[in-house]
């Protein structure tokens, strides 16, 4: 059967946002068991009892639970699993395309090390042992913090290995990938206290105000949000999206107001200003000395005349916005840019979220949940011994992971000795990717876990081939901004394809090869029995049902609200550069932004206007445009970067602004997703935010000519 782009491209948004969750689900994932079948590189199983099992997708942070048809064994089909917590049936077209990842020719088969520019394979002795003798090494030196580890996030089992993995040798120099949950938990650490984080409860909201955060283009857990964003209407709920351009959450939305990038801040704490000046706020919840000092600042530094100045959104749209949002039932104030992830402001994220306090919706059903992070693992203590206490004292390279790349690359001596990397790909991902690439060639030694090539594998010294979330049993945490916590059972639903091995089993060697120091933190004989150890508290319930959840809706805890953070940071991060147009991403919910890359189907289900053949294209409006026409190719160029585009008229994307899709322009070696357009993280330079430290770039001046 042949299905070509246009084919799926008819199948309209239902594809776009996640078309597991309409009646087309059946077609859709008959069509795809029919049409993976015929990919030369996938086996055709042979006819054999069909069977069912239920695991959990860790593809995207969306973790939901899915249903796998098996044929003799063989998984031939993947769909939503019904009554899951988290997505309940309903699937996005990755998960559905998730056998593809089994047997994608960007796999990596085996234990793979570099031999001058080529890759050669060695056993996984053999990778096992470079990699503990060079860390032995490192550590006999006297210098462990010469070591550091990047992990794809701070939650699950797998990362909690490598942590004590770290820890036990003795380097401050832990990082994790910047995500939505991590910039949850610092709001909520800012605004309510520590080991907190927030979730939104967006199905049973009546009012969701979008701070540009891409509920239909992957934003938490997507397909939990695709079903809160259909059950609207029945609900009677409003969605008002806030974004630079028309976006299809805006597109979906009953509002869509048009704003000047980088200015959510401000409008923001614009919208409170007006909200305290009128006496509209709950009074009850905000009591503190802080806020008085953060009201009086916010009213004396946000008049509405300039934020609509700032902000380019008139000033009866700004009052409009913050009354309709304050005298809504159920109101909700959603933040985090795009998909949360990437880089985004403190100030933003945190002047969002005290709309929502001034609203009163904390804990409240369809508002706002703020609860103790769920800790529902408990490894043993580690032992730590002189050298890792050493080590652990010395300051860390930075706060931030663009702090670490910063000083690694700009150092003499290298910084950092080795670098352990785990299922991330901060060559790509992050801005100024370039310089990110040209740091991580200055570290003598680099390890990556990985179940695929991409940019990071390819500057890696040691690459250690991981199972895919088909071939392994692991704890999967529920995903970013949901208004319930919940841990799912991914599992072993066939036997490894190539010689992989699970990442707990791989990090468990690594530890047993080095000092007994070390070692004595690693006595596990596999990571299951690491896992049912760790998990114990809730291990049967896991391991009958697949999944547990810790906590369901809101808190009972009372919720102490902080606005020192804000009554003392009034400065906006500004858009940097040089150029009379603005660069801003666009999130696509069919293009991941880091790691793993798209699957073949995802790529199939891209439009022509984003890629076409190996084109990437830019939204401008017309009036930006000066003279040039659908198609034209120009190059766009700024201060870090430059690259060749064309372009997409656009009248749904502001004046002055052009956009460009994330997640193309991969440059390893696969067919299927490589060569085809641009990164635009190669575009876009890291920008500091004073007091947070965090990387806010929401874009960057930019300037495009013919060619």
């Amino acid at each position: 059967m042949k299905v070509d782009r246009r084919s799926f491209l008819g199948l309209g948004l239902g594809v776009a946002a996640g078309v597991a969750v309409s009646p087309l689900t059946v077609k859709l994932t008959d069509d795809l068991s029919i049409w993976t079948q015929n990919w030369p590189w996938t086996p055709v199983p042979v006819d054999g009892e069909v069977t069912y099992e239920n695991s959990v997708c860790s593809l995207c942070p969306g973790s939901c639970g899915i249903s796998i048809r098996k044929i003799k064994d063989r998984p031939v089909k993947i769909e939503g699993r019904t009554g899951y917590p988290v997505n309940d049936g309903g699937a996005c077209l990755h998960g559905i395309a998730g056998l593809q990842y089994l047997y994608d020719p960007a796999r990596i088969k085996s234990p793979l090390k570099k031999s001058g520019d080529k890759f050669v394979q060695i056993s996984w002795d053999e990778a096992i042992s470079e990699v503990a003798d060079r860390l032995s090494e490192i550590r006999k030196s006297g210098a462990p913090e010469k070591v550091a580890c990047i992990l794809d996030k701070d939650s699950g089992s797998v990362a909690g290995l490598l942590k004590r993995l770290i820890k036990s040798y003795g380097s401050p120099n832990l990082f994790t990938m910047p995500g939505l949950e991590s910039y949850l938990e610092l709001t909520a650490s800012t605004l309510h206290g520590q080991d907190m984080t927030i979730g939104f409860d967006l199905e049973n909201s009546d009012f969701i105000l979008s701070f540009s955060a891409g509920i239909i283009e992957g934003w938490g857990s997507p397909v939990n949000c695709f079903q809160a964003n259909a059950s609207r209407k029945e609900r009677h709920a409003e969605l008002w999206q806030i974004d630079s351009k028309l976006s299809n959450t805006a597109a979906s939305a009953d509002r869509w107001i048009a704003i000047k990038p980088g200015t959510q801040a401000d409008l923001a704490m614009g919208m409170c200003a007006f909200i305290i000046k009128k006496n509209l706020y709950n009074a009850s919840v905000i009591d503190s000395h802080e806020f008085a000092r953060f009201a009086s600042k916010v009213q004396n530094s946000y008049p509405i005349p300039k934020v609509s100045e700032i902000t380019g959104i008139p000033s009866a749209v700004i009052k409009e916005m913050a009354r309709a949002f304050i005298k809504a039932a159920m109101p909700v104030a959603v933040f985090g840019r795009g998909r949360g992830e990437g880089s985004q402001s403190l100030k933003e994220l945190a002047a969002i979220h005290m709309l929502n306090c001034l609203a009163g919706n904390i804990n409240k059903k369809g508002g706002t949940v703020v609860r103790s992070k769920s800790d529902y693992l408990s490894f043993p203590d580690e032992s730590i011994d002189s050298i890792a206490k050493q080590g652990a004292a010395k300051a860390p390279l930075g706060k931030y992971i663009h702090d670490f790349f910063e000083k690694v690359g700009t150092g003499g001596n290298p910084a950092v000795e080795a670098l352990l990397v785990y299922n991330a790909n901060p060559c790509y991902a992050l801005n100024n990717a370039k310089f990110v690439k040209q740091a991580i060639g200055q570290i003598p030694f680099v390890v990556n876990f990985s179940s695929f090539m991409d940019e990071t594998a390819m500057e890696s010294d040691i690459i250690l081939p991981v199972h895919t979330f088909i071939e392994r049993l692991e704890d999967v945490p529920s995903g970013a901004g949901l208004s319930k916590s919940v841990v799912g059972l991914s599992k072993a639903i066939v036997k490894p394809v190539y010689d992989t091995k699970h990442p707990g089993d791989a990090v468990i060697l690594i530890g047993q090869a080095l000092d007994a120091s070390i070692a004595g933190n690693f006595e596990w004989e596999s990571y299951e029995e690491c896992l049912e150890s760790a998990a114990q508290n809730i291990w049967d319930e896991l391991s009958e049902e697949g999944f547990v959840v810790l906590t369901a809706g809101a808190s009972r805890e009372k919720v102490n609200i902080d606005a020192a953070f804000l009554a003392d940071n009034s400065e906006t991060v500004q858009i940097k550069g040089e150029g009379e147009l603005i660069l801003i991403p666009i999130d696509h919910m069919r293009l991941p932004a880091d790691s793993p890359s798209a699957s073949p189907f995802a790529i199939k289900t891209v439009s022509d206007d984003i890629i076409k053949g190996k084109d990437s294209f830019i939204e401008i409006n017309p009036q930006s445009a000066k003279g040039l026409k659908n198609g034209d190719y120009v190059l766009v160029k700024t201060s870090v970067g430059s690259a060749k585009a064309r372009i997409k008229l656009n009248e749904g994307i502001m004046p002055g602004v052009i956009g460009m899709v994330r997640g193309l322009g991969h440059t390893f070696g696969n067919k299927y997703v490589s060569g085809k357009g641009s990164n635009i993280n190669e575009l876009i330079a890291p920008v500091i935010e004073a007091g947070s430290g965090l990387d806010a770039a929401s874009g960057i001046r930019a300037s495009i000519s013919g060619v």
